[in-house]
Order: structure tokens, then C-alpha cells, then sequence
């Protein structure tokens, strides 16, 4: 009997396979169709055994690169979204043709960051996914380079997978990219050694990583990491590793790094943790940070000392120490202009002040999670 961790990956049901641009991209900036269509053979063979899997899919900026007449990823936003209409349809083209010569259809589904910060949209994505999969096809998903702003990007199709894998209820996820997972030191350093297990993100808080991946990417091992942070907190196991690894991957074997997940956050907590866009900051002192940090309680007016941004009752804001750095986020029963009268004072004076109203919460214990850079926490516990 198989005991290793791995052998989940093996077992899983429905798998996310996430590819980046550097593993799809030849070194002239053209997608590398040969690298395409070797993926979707191992994908199809797993969706032949009975499996189901979720593509998702970096590579149509890359493959719009050459289209456009350019010789490296550009810079500003305009011509990236030109290179993405120009790469989308050649992208997704290539996948229904590969997926086709093994009897599998194909539904693509671009997704803006606004699809998961909207609880609707949010449930929408995830109808039509789930359709999709019971439908017999595989799913390929990019991020809507062309039409989203910056502000309203996911950043990178890591945290896309992610939130995807959480969105689907994956088994699993597969990340794959031009390293073999997670090293010691950076891979290009003499002695750097792979890392095969991960059973908590602590435990690698300290590596060196990079910000920054390929010229033709936008992801590090950072942007990765925060992905397998998302993933595994929502109780998905993990497996990091190069896209020539992944038939070994899929099938457990000791290739890359593999994170054991971590519980199972519900959606709502998700949700306010990585996919909401928070619309301010709640400064607090030192009493309330602690409470916040250690779940007992729901965070009060007392505990409040500055309000900033613009926001109404029921937005997701962030919760700031005294030190400046971010502790929590939740959703706030207030609107922005409603809080500075308030702040600093208890409930039982508001009470005699202002009335009944003015003496709830200003985050709920329920409605707050904490921010942990190694590991997703909340505060269902508090009391």
C-alpha cells in the first residue's frame, strides 16, 4: 500500500494543471506547439482513465509576441493587450486541435479578477466549469488579458490556478513551470538542492527566492508560493515541478516539490482572503491587534485608531498593526464616513450616544481572516 503523500495525485478525481508562458514559448517568442501538444497527450491520457482535469493556461501574450512583430515581452499595458487578442485565439486553437486528435473537446473561459471578487460572478465561473466537466470536456482557462486593468488583475495565472482549483473543489494541483520545484537557494546556485516535501509553508518561510520569472512570463517562485499558500489552505494538495515532469507528477512519483494541504477554508473565508479587492485599511492598537491575531474576539470601534480609503458597509478592507503591517482582512459592517465619529470609543457609550445600531461590530468575528505570509489562518474560533 502506498503511504506517501503523493500518492493523492494518483487518486485525485479532478486535477488543475497550471502551464506557464516559459514552458509554452520558443526562445524566438513563438508558442512552442511541440511543448503544447506534449501536455495535452498526458492531460488526454488522464482524461481517458476517467479523470477530469482543468487547463490553466498561460501563454497567449507569448504566442501574440511574434504576431506582433516583437522580440520580447512588452512593457505597457495597451500592447500586451494587443499581444493577448492576437495570442488568445492561436492559443486556444492549438489546445482544440491537440485535445481533438484524442476525441476530447475543449471550452475556453477567460476570467478577470472582477469574476471572483463578485460573489455572483464568482458563482457563475463556477456553474459553468462544473458543467463543462460534467459535459466530458476539458476546461481551458487564462486569465482576460485584453480587457482587465491593472488594477483588476490577478497578477499572475498561479493565483488564477489557485483560486480555480478552490472554485472547481480540485483534488489537486499540479503547477508547472521551467524549474523542478522548490531549492534550498536559487537553482542557478552551485549546491542548490530540490526540496521534495513540504508539509508546512513555515518550515520554508526563510528561502531565497525570485520575484521575477521569464522574459516571456510573469511569475517567480514568489507569485508561486502565494499560489500554493491559496491552494493548500483550501485543503488542495500541491505538486510544483517542470513541465517535462508532469506524467510523473500526475502519477505521484518524486518529482518537484509536493505541498500537503492544509484544511479546507470554506469559499466565504477564501474568498475575503485572496479574491476579494479590499477598498481600505483599519488602523488598530495594540489591544486589538492582539485579539485580532489570536481569534477571540470581533474587532470593536475601541480598538480603532485611523480609517483610511473609501468604502461601504460590507467591503472587504485590511486590518493594520501599529507596526504597519497587515494582520487580517474582513468585511466591515460600516460605510468609510461612519467610523471616525466612532473610533476609539466602546460599544456601551456609543450605545448611550447614538443609540442601538451603533454599538455592533465593526468586523464580525465570522467575517474576519487572518493574514499569514506562511499560511492561511481565520478566526472561526473567537468568542
Amino acid at each position: 500500500m502506498n503511504t506517501s503523500p503523493r500518492s493523492v495525485l494518483p487518486a485525485a478525481r479532478r486535477v488543475v494543471v497550471k502551464i506557464g508562458s516559459s514552458s509554452l514559448t520558443r526562445p524566438d517568442g513563438h508558442l512552442d506547439v511541440v511543448a503544447l501538444r506534449a501536455l495535452v497527450d498526458v492531460l488526454a491520457e488522464r482524461r481517458r482513465a476517467g479523470g477530469e482535469v482543468v487547463l490553466v493556461t498561460s501563454g497567449a501574450v507569448a504566442a501574440g509576441i511574434g504576431p506582433a512583430g516583437l522580440v520580447s515581452r512588452p512593457k505597457d499595458l495597451a500592447t500586451v493587450q494587443a499581444c493577448a487578442m492576437l495570442g488568445q485565439g492561436q492559443l486556444v486553437a492549438r489546445y482544440t486541435e491537440a485535445f481533438a486528435e484524442h476525441g476530447i473537446g475543449v471550452g475556453q473561459a477567460l476570467l478577470t479578477a472582477e469574476d471572483t471578487v463578485r460573489r455572483a460572478r464568482y458563482r457563475n465561473a463556477q456553474r459553468s466549469l462544473d458543467k463543462l466537466l460534467a459535459l466530458g470536456v476539458v476546461p481551458v482557462v487564462n486569465e482576460n488579458d485584453a480587457v482587465t486593468v491593472d488594477e483588476l488583475r490577478f497578477g499572475d495565472n498561479d493565483r488564477l490556478a489557485a483560486l480555480v482549483s478552490h472554485l472547481v473543489r480540485a483534488d489537486a494541483m499540479v503547477l508547472l513551470t521551467d524549474v523542478d520545484g522548490l531549492h534550498d537557494a536559487p537553482p542557478s546556485r552551485p549546491g542548490a538542492r530540490r526540496i521534495p516535501l513540504v508539509t508546512d509553508l513555515a518550515d520554508v518561510a526563510g528561502v531565497e527566492v525570485t520575484a521575477r520569472g521569464s522574459s516571456v512570463g510573469t511569475g517567480g517562485m514568489v507569485t508561486k508560493l502565494e499560489s500554493v499558500r491559496i491552494a493548500t489552505s483550501a485543503g488542495v494538495p500541491v505538486v510544483l515541478t517542470a513541465a517535462r515532469n508532469v506524467r510523473a507528477a500526475l502519477a505521484g512519483e518524486d518529482v518537484g516539490t509536493f505541498f500537503t494541504a492544509q484544511g479546507r477554508t470554506t469559499a466565504r473565508r477564501l474568498w475575503i482572503a485572496h479574491a476579494a479587492r479590499t477598498e481600505g485599511r483599519l488602523h488598530l492598537d495594540d489591544g486589538a491587534t492582539r485579539a485580532v491575531l489570536g481569534g477571540r474576539a470581533s474587532l470593536l470601534p475601541a480598538g480603532i485608531t485611523r480609517v483610511e480609503g473609501s468604502f461601504d458597509a460590507g467591503d472587504p478592507v485590511e486590518l493594520v498593526a501599529p507596526d504597519g503591517g497587515v494582520v487580517a482582512r474582513g468585511l466591515v459592517a460600516y460605510d468609510a464616513t461612519e467610523l471616525p465619529g466612532l473610533l476609539g470609543r466602546s460599544t456601551f457609550d456609543l450605545r448611550d450616544d447614538l443609540g442601538e445600531g451603533y454599538d455592533r461590530e465593526v468586523i464580525h468575528r465570522d467575517d474576519l481572516v487572518l493574514d499569514g505570509r506562511t499560511g492561511l489562518s481565520s478566526s472561526a474560533s473567537a468568542s
